[in-house]
């Protein structure tokens, strides 16, 4: 066991499982301090590398995270405190691994309910190799104004009142870390506040003793009076009182053991640690209370009168000039989090994105405010929707059955298709899902599969003006421009695709108005008088039936039809249906276990 200081400002730890808040604190009560590096030098989480960024007052930075224990150790050799956030199961091994590190002098384990046969070793081992244990079950502890372990003594404002960001003249030791807060915030009331503070942890053996770090303290120049608080149960404070009668402390001792209301009753009482409870007489807070008192410890008659006890023994250690109280000073401005000063009112921010088509807050998801058990409850399907994502509205039930059908009839085209053919050699070169599926995305555009928008917009415009379909298909051709929607490499007057009908037989049935899909045949008849291929294709029909469902449903304006055409909202239907096909050809091809393609040079014209 150590015999002097545990930390100083230019302490630094290791911190195992990496816990933003605790690390956070950590960093925020360096700068409150005003140190000049950070008191955590690097992070360990198994089976990960690379950076945690954090804050450093106000600069971020980037602390480094190590895959084991050993590879931190090697990369920050000046590291000599571990702090341990592993849990229960695994803390006894990581801190025997750390223990066993040379550069590793202090370990605090955090977690509750580390076995006592693994307890037990790390202790033997410890004192061993002259090494200390803090915990387990520890918040961890504190040197006033130089370090600390983790979350100990909580939040900013918390040591700010405690006074924990300069040193005081008092050594304070506790096994409870909720009382340790508690015995803090008392000590800054009535003395000039703590030096250093631990909390050894609730559990039956702990990885130090009270009077490890009472012995501790008397060695160290700057504490010049010492605070133990106790508990019932366990011999601990008897090793305390032993030193006391042999002289080993010479500094005045004031004590409390908590528990004495066990007395009250009738069968032994388990209280919050696993080793406060009273196995004998010996082991209750009155005998150690009594023990202590008779070893030369102030010990108070309650713990009510625990705070004037300290007091009484800082004034007559200021009065025989052993203490000089320490002056005040100013600590350093912490700068708030953004998301805490907005929470208290204190600042206002603009947001980054915005969203009105879904919102995952509040009990369950909803989709343009439509809770999701509604949506499933109500049978909204695909097409209600792609209704409610992308057009905002719930729509009637027609126009969702339309929007379904389109994304059926629209899924696939066959393999020799472009999208299809690219997805399928992308997944016989081995590649993944998503990159099959965007090779096979990439290929849609003005040529394939991606006319439905530019088809809804030139049918608009002429039927709109009023142009007859020859004028506007002769009108086209003067610009160069090939009408939209119409013609088809395979298809034929004679020979319609059959996919077409069915978009027509449906809408003829259920849409109020087909005004535009009209307009469309009228220029397939025009265009079918010119040659026998210019024939409507799937896009032009799917283009100028979306322009009856929007202006027939009552639900849109002009202004909002404009819009949607100028977007690409159509377009997204044709790529929305066809990547069920570009999935469907990957895991087709992967399932064959289809070799790698290499398109054959006979089809391949070499010129010069």
């Amino acid at each position: 066991m150590a015999t002097g200081q545990l930390f100083s400002r230019t302490t630094q730890a290791l911190f195992y499982n990496y816990k933003q808040l605790p690390i956070q604190r950590m960093l925020d009560f360096d700068v409150l301090c005003g140190r000049e590096t950070p008191s955590v030098a690097g992070i360990i989480n198994p089976g990960g590398d690379g950076f945690q960024k954090l804050f450093f007052g106000q600069e971020e930075i980037a602390i480094p995270v190590h895959s084991t224990i050993e590879v931190a150790c090697a990369a920050h050799s000046t590291a000599d405190i571990f702090i341990n956030f592993a849990s229960f199961r695994s803390a006894a091994a990581s801190s025997m691994d750390a223990l066993k590190q040379p550069t590793v002098r202090v370990v605090a384990i955090i977690a509750e309910g580390v076995p006592e046969s693994d307890a037990k070793q790390l202790i033997a081992f410890a004192q061993a190799n002259n090494k200390v244990v803090i915990g387990p079950a520890t918040v961890g502890g504190i040197q006033a104004g130089a370090f600390k372990i983790g979350d100990t003594a909580g939040t900013i404002d918390n040591i700010i009142h405690c006074k924990l960001y300069r040193p005081g003249s008092v050594g304070f030791v506790s096994k409870s870390g909720g009382m340790s807060n508690e015995l803090y915030n008392t000590v800054a009331r009535v003395t000039d506040g703590i030096y250093e503070g631990i909390a050894i942890g609730g559990d039956v053996f702990p990885g130090s003793t009270l009077s490890d770090h009472v012995l501790r303290f008397n060695n160290i120049p700057q504490v010049k009076m010492i605070v133990v608080l106790g508990e019932l149960g366990g011999r601990d404070e008897y090793s305390l009182v032993e030193a006391l009668k042999q002289g080993k402390v010479t500094k005045p001792v004031v004590a409390w053991v908590s528990g004495t209301c066990a007395q009250l009753f009738k069968s032994e009482v388990q209280f919050g640690h696993a080793g406060a409870k009273s196995g004998g007489e010996m082991e209750s807070a009155q005998a150690k209370n009594q023990a202590l008192r008779e070893a030369g410890a102030v010990v108070p008659t309650s713990y009510e009168a625990l705070e004037t006890a300290i007091k009484e023994t800082f004034e007559k250690l200021v009065e025989e000039k052993k203490i000089k109280p320490v002056k005040e000073v100013q600590p350093r401005q912490i700068p708030e989090d953004l998301n805490t000063a907005i929470k208290s009112g204190k600042v206002r921010a603009p947001t980054h994105i915005i969203s009105t088509i879904s919102d995952e807050r509040g009990e369950e998801q909803s989709y343009s405010g439509v809770p999701m058990s509604s949506i499933v409850e109500s049978g909204y399907g695909i097409g209600g929707v792609v209704s409610l994502l992308w057009f905002k509205r719930s729509l009637p039930r027609y126009c969702t059955q339309f929007i379904e059908m389109c994304i059926m009839l629209c899924a696939d085209h066959g393999p020799c298709a472009s999208g299809a053919h690219n997805a399928i050699v992308t997944s016989r070169a081995g590649k993944d899902l998503i990159s099959c599926l965007v090779s096979g995305l990439l290929t849609i555009g003005p040529r394939f599969g991606g006319a439905i928008d530019d088809a809804a917009r030139y049918f608009k415009d002429a039927c709109d003006r009023g142009l007859a379909p020859y004028e506007f298909v002769e009108a086209m051709k003067k610009k160069g421009i090939r009408v939209p929607g119409i013609g088809h490499r395979i298809k034929r007057g004679d020979n319609r695709d059959k996919r077409v009908e069915l978009l027509q037989r449906f809408a003829r049935s259920h849409f109020p108005s087909v005004k535009y899909m009209e307009y469309a045949v009228e220029v397939e008849i025009y265009t079918l008088s010119k040659a026998n291929n210019l024939v409507m294709n799937v896009d032009g029909a799917i283009g100028s039936l979306f322009l009856d469902l929007l202006a027939g449903c009552g639900m849109f304006t002009k202004q909002e039809i404009d819009e949607i055409l100028e977007i690409g909202y159509l377009n997204g239907i044709f790529v929305l249906a066809r990547s069920i096909g570009l999935i469907g050809h990957t895991f087709d091809q992967k399932r064959l276990k289809q070799p790698l393609y290499r398109h054959p040079a006979e089809d391949v014209l070499y010129t010069k």
